[in-house]
């Protein structure tokens, strides 16, 4: 496959990604978990192009963020079908926001992040099913202060298949903290997006380099597919 970021590398930048040998693939295992990163209304905002949607919603991924939702639907979609668990993270504060790490990077209300809030909800096209687990957190990463890990652990799950956004932030975070605990990790390019372009491929970049996979919608709807034949 050919990679959105390939266009912005100088020569430089390639010869430094070969003879480094960077970007080998890691590879998937036989017990996979869908993890849905902040789907939340805060995080994708309206279906515009971001610009035109930033007044109501500061931090949301606008028209790039619901075009990566309706391929998360597909991928929702075919896990249900073959037997693949999906978690939901929600990025949330309880209270007060005094402790969010990223109220002090960002001059904004604050008052739309706090749970309960309908800001902070998971899109209504994505919404959870009974079976499906939702892990509140307050920090980038899904590990960082939650139960993540016991449910892994709990569920045998030895590979991570990571959508939602940003892909520079909270899916960053995640799939390296994923990576740190040795589980196998695929981020789905066209189904993870960011505020920012530069950002979004430069994320996309970094974990192709140097810690998990970058995968396709189409790769992963065929991976879930041989999972249920195996």
């Amino acid at each position: 496959m050919g990679y959105i970021w390939e266009d912005n590398l100088t020569e430089a930048d390639r010869i430094v990604i070969k003879k480094g040998g960077y970007g080998v693939k890691r590879g998937l295992g036989k017990s996979p978990l869908l993890v849905i990163i902040d789907a939340q209304y805060n995080y994708v905002g309206d279906d515009k192009p971001i610009i035109e949607q930033l007044d109501d919603w500061p931090s949301g991924g606008g028209e790039e963020g619901w075009k990566a939702i309706r391929k998360i639907q597909q991928l929702k979609k075919s896990a249900k079908e073959n037997n693949i668990p999906v978690l939901y993270t929600r990025n949330v504060q309880k209270k007060t926001s005094n402790f969010d790490s990223f109220a002090a990077k960002a001059k904004r209300d604050q008052s739309k992040y706090i749970d309960g809030q309908p800001e902070t909800q998971i899109v209504f096209e994505l919404t959870p099913d009974d079976t499906d687990i939702v892990v509140d957190k307050c920090y980038a990463s899904a590990f960082f202060g939650t139960p993540l890990i016991s449910y892994l652990i709990k569920m045998g799950v030895d590979s991570l298949i990571i959508v939602g956004g940003s892909t520079s932030g909270c899916v960053r975070a995640t799939a390296v903290d994923a990576v740190t605990h040795n589980f196998n990790v695929a981020v789905v390019e066209d189904c993870v997006y960011d505020r920012i372009e530069l950002s979004h491929k430069a994320g996309l970049l970094d974990l192709w380099m140097k810690y998990c996979d970058i995968s396709t919608s189409t790769e992963m709807l065929t991976y879930f597919e041989s999972i249920n034949e195996g």
